[in-house]
C-alpha cells in the first residue's frame, strides 16, 4: 500500500464512473515525466510481475535465460537486462519496490547522490564511475529525500493532470477553461477524493499507460477504457 506521503486529488465525474482530472504536486509530475527516460527493459523488469502487454515479457525472459555462451565476448546481458543510466533515487520515490532488492551503486564523485544499478556506469555529469556499492538501508533513506531543486518541473506550481495523463500548470483561469471544455457547469458537480500514491501505485499507473487512455480512471476506479 501507499507508503511515501505523495498524494493525489482526483475530481470525478460519478454519473460517468470517470476521472475527469486530478490535482498534482511537484513530486507525482516528476514521476510522471520520468516515466518517459525508462529504457524498455527496465519498464518490462519492473512490469513482470504484474503482466506485460503483448510478448515484450517473452522477449525478455529469453534474453535473461540465454546462457553466457551464447553473448558475444565483451556483451553483458545487463545491458539490455539492466540498462546503463544514473538516476537520482530522491526523483522517483514510486519505483522504490525495485531499488529495495537490488544492488545499487553511487557515482564515485557523489554527483548530486546519482546511482546506477550496473557498477562502473559513466557519469557524463562529474566523468567519473558508479562504483560505490551502497546497502539497501542507505538507498532507501536517500529515496525519502526531499529536496525541491531535484526533479523536471519546479514546485511552486500545482498542476493538472488529465485522466490521459496530459499535464498542464493550473491558474484560475485554465480550471474554468477545463471545466468548461469537459462540460462542467458546476465544481461542485464533482466528487473530490484525495489518494495516496506508493509502490503498487506507481506501478499501475506505469502498467496502465501502456494500456489505456484513462489511466486514472482504470487505476483509482477500476474501470478500463480504450
Amino acid at each position: 500500500m501507499a507508503e511515501l506521503d505523495m498524494k493525489l486529488k482526483l475530481f470525478i465525474d460519478t454519473e460517468a464512473k470517470k476521472v475527469l482530472f486530478a490535482e498534482a504536486g511537484k513530486d507525482i509530475v516528476d514521476y510522471l515525466f520520468y516515466l518517459l527516460s525508462l529504457p524498455v527493459g527496465t519498464v518490462v523488469r519492473l512490469l513482470k510481475e504484474k503482466g506485460v502487454v503483448g510478448c515484450l515479457a517473452d522477449l525478455y525472459e529469453s534474453f535473461e535465460n540465454l546462457d553466457q555462451t551464447f553473448i558475444k565476448s565483451g556483451k553483458d546481458k545487463d545491458f539490455l537486462i539492466s540498462p546503463r543510466a544514473l538516476f537520482n533515487p530522491a526523483e522517483i520515490p514510486l519505483l522504490l519496490s525495485d531499488l529495495k532488492s537490488r544492488k545499487v551503486y553511487m557515482c564515485s564523485g557523489l554527483c548530486n547522490g546519482k546511482m546506477s544499478y550496473v557498477p562502473n556506469t559513466f557519469c557524463n555529469d562529474c566523468k567519473k564511475y558508479a562504483n560505490i556499492e551502497i546497502p539497501d538501508v542507505a538507498a532507501h533513506v536517500a529515496w525519502r529525500t526531499k529536496n525541491a531543486g531535484r526533479g523536471f518541473v519546479k514546485g511552486v506550481v500545482t498542476y493538472i493532470v488529465m485522466d490521459n495523463l496530459e499535464v498542464k500548470p493550473m491558474s484560475a483561469n485554465t480550471f474554468i477553461t477545463l471545466l468548461n471544455k469537459l462540460g462542467v457547469k458546476e465544481p461542485d458537480d464533482l466528487e473530490g477524493r484525495v489518494v495516496e500514491l506508493g509502490v503498487d501505485e506507481g506501478l499501475q499507473l506505469l502498467k496502465a499507460s501502456m494500456e489505456s487512455k484513462t489511466v486514472l480512471t482504470s487505476v483509482f476506479l477500476g474501470n478500463t477504457g480504450a
